[in-house]
């Protein structure tokens, strides 16, 4: 890039009148370079020295005395010279059509050069278009070095700016100019203030907000409908929401059919604060209502729970679009209604031939990853490359997740690597995908790729790498991105910080230290934090300590039922029977209901659902055939079942037989029963995978020659050969 310094492009601007255009061409040939944002410093100079140097036209007597080796002015020069001085409004549109085609910030930079040469460069409605299409850019630094060089601004340069610096997320710089605009007489019109309110919902002020709300009345804008909805959608998003209704009930123009907008931001203001019936009320008065009417209720009464009232909604809908389709799937992934969401999309891209965008599609690769439903994520992926979206950071994310959530962390792998566009959340799923499957140096090695991108790490983030360092166990290292938070990224530690800390040590038996470290947070430890350190006494067997972690789990949280449940079978393993009692009234007094239980198991795309003790399946009878047989084999291999953490006095062969009914167990033999030879069982668990199902399953993969997955709340087990992914370690 060409540098310059004062003196030689004082010299090089410096002409005589009678050689102008010699020197014009050598002055076209400094500006017409390339400046980057940060040498716009050159190119203000050169501005300040030519608007000095008024050149000077050769006259017809200066044209005879000409040098007859000094070059002649151009034919398109003179013409198009002369299409601006005869005709500025075509110069303005050319310009103004220019500056919207260029694609990159050089570009609009050699634009403002021939804004200069041509004379123009102070056209103010020019120079707003080139200030807008800068910051979409993202050059704000040019944007705000281009404004800063008008002494008097006008009114469209102030509207470019602001906008520009409240899209690119610069709010109170954004507000400033508001201010400033303000302080130098310009007054705002119906383009200004929308763009300030956005900025006072960026801030989260919503003082300043009712500040704004003063100025509009006295500027006389109150009753500009632009503007009243900006208003109404500002109190609502800020929860000021008497005060936009009272703005709504204040409009005259409410009843007008134009004002569909105003009445849907309003009814998504009730929706968002859960008035439910005032919603319905106003869209049952609304005098027309748009496709966007419909949505925004559908959207409320699905973000509140009302999941019926909503599917009635959408059925009783004339028209629908992508929108609705796509606020119907994420409701219902919202709800927990994940096998329905995927339903939901299959009809719509299938039977009702609507293209899904890309929201549709991270919503319902959302829910299955949710699941674990493996063959309706390839669908779907294979639906997004079909119709050729493009791979961008939100799509990638999703898939990237939904691959390492169902179990296949090398797919995950493989569409991380090829999706070019990578935000700071794509690199966190992929960490988490590699610490969830128990795969520390890839996650590590992940995170180390990451920094070297330029990408800053976030909580997130680190809670990631924190996670892959506690399931392999590696305490020091933990310990050292635990201490990086504050001292190297300057992030204060939340609570799932310090339970991953407490889990770090207590899965590896330093349930002192895990203790001391509590006692030393500079956070007061809460239901979480005691309850990992319950979870570590209860797998290295301390009593002592357990007694004392489930004192302060019951003080926090009455009803939790694993507290009752561990410490009643302790009492039952020593014969204390009438402590088992009182545990068994109390948890029963204080209403504390045990987890139930269940599994997910994906086969030929229909997802099915296992509880412990099911007997509700079709195949019931296979099932459960399959199982003894698939225990009774194991045994001969050496099989135990783990019988010393089943609750009750009851006698060994009902504890085996309660152990026998556990949901992943069920699911197991499902798909022992109803897939191929060489088929991978995948299993999804919502509780952790008891110590006796984890003992199975590793038989079951050697006696089958099989490999099963099983995701449970807290990570991965891959059983392969007799063999767990987690090495026992978990």
């Amino acid at each position: 890039m060409t540098k310059f310094d004062s003196e030689s492009l004082n010299c090089r601007i410096s002409y005589p009148a009678n050689n102008y255009m010699t020197s014009m061409k050598k002055t076209t040939r400094i500006l017409s370079v390339s400046y980057p944002a940060n040498n716009y410093d050159c190119m203000k100079k050169t501005t300040r020295i030519l608007s000095k140097q008024k050149a000077v036209i050769p006259s017809k007597s200066t044209t005879k005395n000409r040098n007859p080796i000094s070059p002649q002015p151009t034919k398109s020069h003179l013409s198009f010279t002369k299409i601006i001085q005869q005709n500025p409004n075509q110069a303005e549109t050319h310009f103004i059509s220019l500056i919207h085609s260029a694609k990159t910030s050089l570009q609009l930079q050699q634009i403002h050069t021939q804004l200069i040469l041509q004379g123009i460069s102070s056209h103010s409605q020019i120079i707003a278009q080139l200030i807008s299409s800068s910051s979409l850019h993202k050059s704000i630094n040019y944007s705000l070095q281009i404004f800063n060089s008008f002494h008097y601004p006008s009114l469209f340069m102030f509207n470019a700016l602001i906008r520009g610096l409240t899209e690119n997320s610069y709010f109170d710089k954004s507000v400033e100019f508001f201010k400033l605009m303000l302080r130098l007489n310009v007054r705002p019109n119906r383009l200004t203030i929308p763009f300030v309110l956005k900025s006072v919902l960026g801030l989260g002020d919503k003082w300043l907000g009712g500040m704004i709300h003063v100025g509009i009345l006295k500027m006389g804008l109150e009753f500009d409908s632009f503007v009243r909805v900006s208003l109404v959608d500002m109190y609502v998003k800020v929860e000021l929401f008497s005060s936009a209704l009272k703005v709504f009930d204040e409009s005259p123009e409410r009843n007008k059919l134009e004002s569909v907008l105003l009445w849907n931001v309003v009814i998504n203001g009730c929706c968002k604060n859960g008035i439910l019936e005032k919603a319905i009320e106003l869209f049952e008065a609304m005098p027309e209502r748009n496709l966007g009417s419909w949505n925004s209720l559908i959207n409320g009464l699905m973000r509140n729970g009302e999941v019926d009232k909503a599917m009635e909604l959408f059925d009783g809908m004339v028209e629908k679009n992508v929108v609705s389709w796509t606020t119907m799937i994420h409701g219902l992934s919202l709800n927990g209604m994940h096998e329905k969401a995927l339903e939901m999309f299959f009809e719509m891209v299938e039977e009702h031939g609507v293209r899904a965008n890309d929201l549709t599609l991270v919503s319902v690769l959302c829910a299955c990853a949710k699941i674990g439903a493996l063959e309706a994520g390839i669908r779907v992926h294979n639906y997004l490359s079909n119709k050729k979206f493009r791979l961008n950071a939100a799509i990638g994310t999703a898939l990237v997740d939904m691959y390492a959530k169902c179990g296949q962390i090398q797919s995950a792998s493989q569409v991380f690597h090829v999706t070019k566009e990578k935000d700071i959340r794509t690199w966190s799923v992929m960490i988490w995908g590699w610490a969830i499957h128990g795969s520390v140096e890839q996650a590590l090695q992940c995170f180390e790729n990451m920094k070297c991108a330029g990408i800053e790490p976030d909580e997130v983030v680190l809670l990631a790498v924190l996670t892959a360092c506690s399931h392999a166990g590696r305490i020091d290292q933990g310990l050292k991105f635990f201490n990086s938070l504050k001292l190297d990224y300057s992030i204060e530690p939340t609570m799932k910080h310090y339970a991953v800390v407490v889990d770090l040590f207590g899965r590896a038996g330093h349930l002192a230290e895990a203790l001391r470290f509590i006692q030393s947070m500079a956070l007061a430890p809460d239901f979480v934090i005691w309850g990992a350190l319950f979870s570590a006494c209860r797998a290295h067997k301390n009593v002592e300590m357990a007694k004392y972690v489930s004192e302060k789990i019951l003080q926090l949280e009455p009803k939790h039922s694993g507290s009752y449940v561990f410490m009643s079978n302790i009492y039952a393993g020593a014969g204390i029977w009438e402590e088992v009692e009182r545990l068994r009234t109390s948890m029963k007094d204080k209403g504390a209901v045990k987890d139930t239980g269940w599994s997910y198991m994906e086969v030929d795309g229909k997802l099915h659902t296992f509880v412990a003790g099911d007997q509700a399946h079709m195949h019931t009878q296979e099932i459960y055939s399959k199982l003894e047989e698939m225990t009774n084999r194991a045994r001969e291999l050496g099989y135990m079942p783990e019988t010393e953490l089943v609750l009750h006095n009851i006698e060994e062969e009902e504890k085996e037989d309660a152990l026998g009914s556990h949901s992943e167990k069920l699911a197991m033999a499902f798909g022992l029963i109803s897939t191929d030879l060489g088929v991978v069982l995948r299993i999804v668990k919502n509780l952790r995978i008891c110590g006796d199902c984890h003992s199975l399953m590793k038989y079951v993969s050697k006696l089958t020659q099989r490999e099963i997955v099983v995701r449970d709340k807290k990570r991965f087990h891959h059983f392969k050969d007799g063999i767990c992914s987690c090495q026992d370690y978990w």
